[in-house]
Formats: structure tokens, C-alpha cells, sequence
């Protein structure tokens, strides 16, 4: 019979064996083991510090939702069955929540079944695991799931940067307190008008801050320039749509904005830029956030010209239309909508 003592012993023998692989390993992540069984955590931390993972012990008498935001874990092993605690609705309170939602979170159980199985990723688990577990299982579950949250965290950061940037180049021109964040709310606004799907809005929403994001290496006096603009001048604004779409490829999550960081200077007749798109061929959503763009850019101020009241906007928007720019159909949708939008 194993007794406390003897366990002790083994594991402060495996942890002086482990002393400089885990030294060499230290970044490949920090596991929270919840367990009411002292064992059963005991024997699952052997197992991940033999293969360098940091681990961080507790069980159903701590507050969870509390330690998970001090501990900061990349991944969480949660015992299914605990006696004090709802561990279900722990699960969805911590993947509803901003700071905890990407850390991985699997249960354990001892015999679940299909349905035991369905309820936890009901929960937004990402695994289940039955015990007794076997190391070599539990390496093939804990890697693959931390390398994702470590890949969502790149993500995240890459993002952070560029919405950083798209705030430092938003035009400095404008004098009406107008800014991305109002026009994010406009083009959601005509998004649910056009019945489009989450997705879809929330790409418009993300194009509202960014699409103007390639602008940082036009030159400020050609931005801001009163006078007409010289050809040379014309093509270095041209070039910031292609900057934007190179700048904003890093986020593998939201690639759908590309197009519509690209395509929303073309025009329906095709005489647009970068591409030359024409009619049907110029992407949905480009000619959706475009319609919006114009809108915002009417009815701003400028150093170079004065802000436009709503009739004023949709008047250019329908001379525009009649010379061919404007996809006919969308500029009817949008002028039904900004007029009840502005009632």
C-alpha cells in the first residue's frame, strides 16, 4: 500500500530529475489541474512536468472563475464530477468571459458516455477525458490546444497593433469629432438594415477602423491638400488600399475584410481603383461599406471642404450613381435607410 509519505517521496525524487528539463521546457505552458482527488492531481502534474509544463494545483474549495484570472493558465484540466461545485457553468462562465474565453478547458471524468461527452462541449469545453489517464494521451490533448490559444494570442496581439495604428492614422483632417467608431456604428446599422448575417457585419465593422489603415505612408500635406491633386499625387493615394490590404493579411482570423480593405474606392462602371472592377465583379460587402464610406466622407468636414448635411450627401451619392459609379439598386437601399436612420 502506496501512503503519503512514499508518494511524497517519489514525487520529490521525479522533481529533482525534472529540475533542468523543465528549466529547458518553462515555456511551454502553464496547466491548472482542479481535482477533489489529491491523488488524481498529484499523479496528473507528474505526468505534464515530465514533459516541462509548469502546473498549478487546486481543488472545488477555491473560488475558480477567481484563480483562473490570478493563475493565468494556458490550459485548465477540469475534473467533471465536483461536489461543491457546478463545473458546467463554471465552463461557460469562463469562456463567455474576454480575459478567460481562449484557455482551453478540459474535463475529466471517471466512465462518461456520449451524452456525458455532448453536455461538457455544450458547455464550450474542448475535450473530455476519462480517467485513469495515460500520459501519452494526455500529451497528445494538452499540446495541440495550447498551441492554439498561443496562435489565438499572436492573433490577438497582431490585431491590438493594428487598430493601434489605424487610430493613429485616422484622418487628421476631420473637425466634427466624426470618427471610426461612429462610422462602425453607421455601416452595423445599414448591415442589420440589409439583413446581413453576423459574419458579414462584423467584417464591415472591422473594415469601419481599418480601411483606411494603408494611409500611414501617404504623406500628410497630400492628405490634407486643399487644392486639386497632381497624377502623381493621385497614384501615391491609389497605392494605400494595396498597403492596407498587405498590412491587415497577418490576421488569418478576419480575411474577409481584405477584399473590402481593397475593392471599396472601385466603382460600378469600372472605373475604379486598384483593380478596375465593374458591376457584380467588385465584392459584395466592398460595395456595401462603400456606399457608407461616401456617406461619412459627404458629411465630415475637412480642411478642404465643408461638412455636407444628409440631403446635401445623398444628392452627390445620386449624381455619382447617374454617371455610372454606384451600383443603382444599394444607393435605393441606402438612401431608404439613411433617411429613417436620421429621422
Amino acid at each position: 500500500m502506496i501512503t503519503n509519505l512514499m508518494f511524497n517521496r517519489y514525487r520529490a525524487a521525479v522533481r529533482c530529475e525534472l529540475d533542468v528539463s523543465s528549466l529547458k521546457n518553462s515555456n511551454l505552458g502553464k496547466i491548472l489541474i482542479v481535482d477533489k482527488d489529491p491523488f488524481s492531481r498529484e499523479n496528473l502534474a507528474d505526468m505534464l512536468s515530465l514533459d516541462g509544463y509548469e502546473v498549478v494545483e487546486a481543488d472545488e474549495n477555491v473560488n475558480l472563475i477567481e484563480f483562473v484570472n490570478q493563475t493565468n493558465p494556458d490550459l485548465i484540466l477540469l475534473e467533471l464530477m465536483l461536489p461543491k461545485v457546478k463545473t458546467l457553468d463554471i465552463c461557460r462562465q469562463l469562456k463567455n468571459s474576454q480575459q478567460t474565453g481562449i484557455i482551453p478547458l478540459i474535463f475529466m471524468t471517471i466512465g462518461g458516455d456520449r451524452r456525458a461527452r455532448m453536455k461538457c462541449l455544450e458547455a464550450g469545453s474542448d475535450d473530455l477525458l476519462l480517467k485513469p489517464i495515460e500520459r501519452l494521451e494526455l500529451t497528445a490533448r494538452v499540446k495541440p490546444l495550447i498551441q492554439q490559444k498561443r496562435l489565438n494570442e499572436d492573433l490577438d496581439q497582431t490585431e491590438q497593433v493594428l487598430f493601434s495604428l489605424a487610430e493613429i492614422v485616422e484622418n487628421p483632417g476631420s473637425k466634427n469629432g466624426k470618427s471610426s467608431s461612429q462610422l462602425a456604428n453607421l455601416v452595423q446599422a445599414f448591415g442589420e438594415y440589409l439583413q446581413l448575417n453576423t459574419r458579414q457585419i462584423e467584417s464591415l465593422i472591422y473594415a469601419a477602423y481599418l480601411h483606411d489603415i494603408g494611409t500611414v505612408v501617404v504623406p500628410e500635406k497630400i492628405l490634407l491638400k486643399k487644392g486639386k491633386l497632381t497624377p502623381q499625387e493621385k497614384e501615391i493615394i491609389h497605392q494605400h488600399v494595396l498597403i492596407g490590404e498587405k498590412i491587415c493579411q497577418p490576421l488569418k482570423s478576419r480575411l474577409d475584410i481584405l477584399p473590402i480593405i481593397r475593392h471599396h474606392h472601385e466603382r460600378w462602371d469600372g472605373s475604379g481603383y486598384p483593380d478596375g472592377l465593374a458591376g457584380s465583379d467588385i465584392p459584395w460587402l466592398a460595395q456595401v461599406f462603400q456606399i457608407i464610406d461616401i456617406y461619412d466622407a459627404l458629411t465630415s468636414e475637412r480642411p478642404y471642404k465643408k461638412a455636407l448635411n444628409t440631403k446635401e450627401a445623398l444628392e452627390i451619392i445620386a449624381e455619382e450613381t447617374a454617371k455610372g459609379w454606384r451600383n443603382p439598386k444599394l444607393v435605393e437601399e441606402f438612401t431608404c435607410f439613411i433617411t429613417k436612420y436620421k429621422d
